[in-house]
């Protein structure tokens, strides 16, 4: 069965969203804030959760209307084949979210479409009660300027949980920002990439799973693993075909950070994602990073200085950095920052910047092209 399929993002990663599923093989994708949308079967929901590594979420949409009452909101809601998605014993949690919209009380709108997806159920089972004892569909009604969309989450858990990160240090970045990070430098693992301040390790684990070819999802579940219209081999075929999708290229990745309490976190991460054998860890300031070799990448997320009190130090820390990084032989950096005077204690005004968000905390992504581009 054909779906309208979205992806989710965070604010400022749909293109890369987007460029991922183009080399999945997706065309006729439609960019919108925060989603890219396209379409595809079972066989797609299974291959976009295992391989898309910037994307929040994917989900089904069941439906898009206009509603400006509560009424109108019922009607489309059951106007939907819900029974065509949920079996009878489906558990059905509703979520929402309403913004600039008439129908603004969230839990009142979570509570119609959840009646009118129950008397839609009723329609197609001919039953008057559901145990709700089966597997989960969580559906969510985002309400944007009286538009009501209605979507069925097919992932679980966000897709940045890849499940190597049990542990992390102070601040850490996000899996799907960290992949985006690595993949808008553009880096090969014929380079040399570091990582000078790597806490928990996600940028470096992140780039060694990409150099590796190593698909995001292939050692966690998905929600929509227990759906009984996706076939239980479907999953078994598509993670072993991603699992001889692992390719034999061979590099060595440089995460160094001054705290060695995190460093020793970072290598069981990085053991835990199976990818240990492709990165050097050390113990080291980013004052006394250097390397010999030309041409290589720094991709970092140093402090911010958002604290009370570390503005100083973190702004400290962008001097010294300026100075070890231009002592390199032709390298290209990437770093990202909140910091809105970045580039000034830095010494250096970046070639490009891309706002992206790190949670809700608007950052700059600074590229410096100093190497081959």
């Amino acid at each position: 069965m054909e779906y309208t399929l979205i992806a989710t993002s965070t604010f400022g990663l749909e293109s890369i969203v987007a460029r991922e599923l183009k080399d999945l093989g997706y065309e006729d994708l439609k960019i919108e804030n925060g989603r890219v949308i396209f379409q595809g079967d079972e066989m797609d929901i299974v291959t976009c959760n295992l391989w898309l590594r910037t994307a929040d979420r994917v989900l089904i949409r069941m439906a898009e209307f206009n509603a400006e009452s509560f009424e109108e909101l019922f009607q489309g809601t059951l106007s939907v084949e819900w029974g065509s998605l949920m079996p009878e014993d489906a558990f059905m949690h509703v979520t929402g979210k309403s913004i600039k919209s008439k129908l603004h009380s969230v839990p009142d709108c979570q509570s119609i479409v959840k009646k009118a997806v129950v008397e839609s159920m009723k329609n197609k089972y001919n039953i008057e009660r559901f145990e709700e004892t089966g597997a989960e569909y969580k559906i969510e009604v985002g309400i944007l300027k009286d538009v009501v969309t209605l979507t069925v989450d097919t992932s679980g858990e966000g897709l940045h949980k890849r499940g190597y990160r049990k542990n992390s240090g102070e601040a850490p970045i996000k899996e799907t920002l960290a992949a985006a990070m690595v993949l808008l430098s553009k880096w090969e693992p014929s380079r040399v990439l570091a990582d000078p301040m790597c806490g928990s390790g996600t940028i470096a684990i992140e780039a060694a799973l990409i150099g590796k070819n190593i698909a995001p999802g292939l050692n966690r579940s998905f929600v929509s693993e227990q759906w009984n219209i996706i076939p239980q081999d479907l999953w078994r075929d598509l993670r072993k075909f991603a699992l001889n999708s692992i390719n034999n290229n061979e590099f060595r990745i440089l995460a160094s950070d001054i705290d060695g309490r995190v460093i020793r976190t970072a290598m069981n991460n990085a053991e835990k994602a199976g990818v240990q054998d492709y990165i050097a860890f050390q113990k080291i300031p980013v004052q006394k990073f250097s390397s010999k070799k030309s041409c290589g990448f720094i991709i970092s997320n140093p402090p911010y200085g958002e604290r009370l009190g570390e503005r100083e130090e973190a702004e400290k820390l962008y001097e010294d950095m300026g100075k070890v990084f231009s002592e390199l032989k032709d390298w290209n950096y990437f770093i990202i920052t909140a910091h809105d005077k970045f580039e000034e204690h830095f010494g250096k005004k970046s070639d490009k910047n891309r706002k992206l968000y790190n949670g809700r905390l608007k950052c700059y992504y600074y590229q410096y092209f100093n190497g081959i581009k």
